[in-house]
């Protein structure tokens, strides 16, 4: 299969497009830094999907035949109610919402029918003080992906959101979040990037062609 992978140089988008690559697809990569895995076999296309003008229709040619998408990119801003940073909440809003839709809303006007749709969400959705405007656009890719599991059910194509929790990537030891710590799970370490992989490429499975409209919380007891 063909997937497109956002946010595939590093952290969590890197293992998946490792994991996806060694299950045999074909992958065309997308984000603002060369991805070290482009030798790889991967067809990396450059670009910032918080950019408000950005258009992928200009970058998806009809050739590319895109039957997956795993959206990845993800940013994160924190800041209490009174030191809100709205800048911040702006971009996250962009990258982790209208990104996926636009991307989206592109790929289902290509003759190539998609299959697989996988957002790497948060479990960060269900709230988390300091972190509102992450959880919020966090929250909203549920509703986006309830909304396109019903739209491509004929496709049919699968639709499903993939949302670990305090993963050891380089976002967890940004020091611009020291205010939020990241707490350790209560099985006594952090999720890895391998661990998100694995379950999104379970969802590339033939045996996972049933699943559709559904979030798998990968957090290491977090949420029990």
């Amino acid at each position: 299969m063909r997937i497109l992978i956002t946010g595939c140089s590093s952290g969590i988008g890197e293992a998946t497009a490792r994991r996806l690559l060694t299950a045999g697809h074909e992958l065309i990569g997308v984000s603002r830094h060369r991805p070290a895995l482009a030798a790889s076999g991967i067809d990396w296309i450059e670009a910032d999907l918080s950019d408000p003008d950005l258009d992928p229709a200009e970058w998806l040619r009809p050739e590319l035949a895109v039957a997956g998408v795993v959206h990845a990119a993800g940013i994160m801003h924190t800041g209490v109610l009174g030191r809100r940073d709205a800048q911040g909440a702006a971009a996250m809003w962009r990258l982790h919402v209208e990104a996926p839709a636009r991307l989206l809303d592109a790929l289902t006007r290509q003759a190539h029918p998609l299959r697989r749709v996988v957002l790497i969400g948060s479990r960060t959705q269900q709230g988390a003080a300091g972190k509102s405007d992450y959880a919020a656009s966090k929250a909203a890719q549920q509703g986006l992906v309830r909304s396109w599991a019903r739209e491509l059910l004929s496709a049919p194509a699968t639709v499903n959101l993939v949302a670990p929790g305090a993963t050891d990537t380089p976002m967890l030891r940004d020091p611009a979040r020291a205010d939020v710590a990241p707490a350790l799970p209560p099985m006594g370490r952090f999720v890895t990037p391998e661990e998100v992989a694995a379950c999104v490429a379970f969802l590339f499975d033939d045996e996972a062609r049933s699943i559709t409209g559904q979030t798998l919380t990968v957090c290491a007891g977090a949420s029990l």
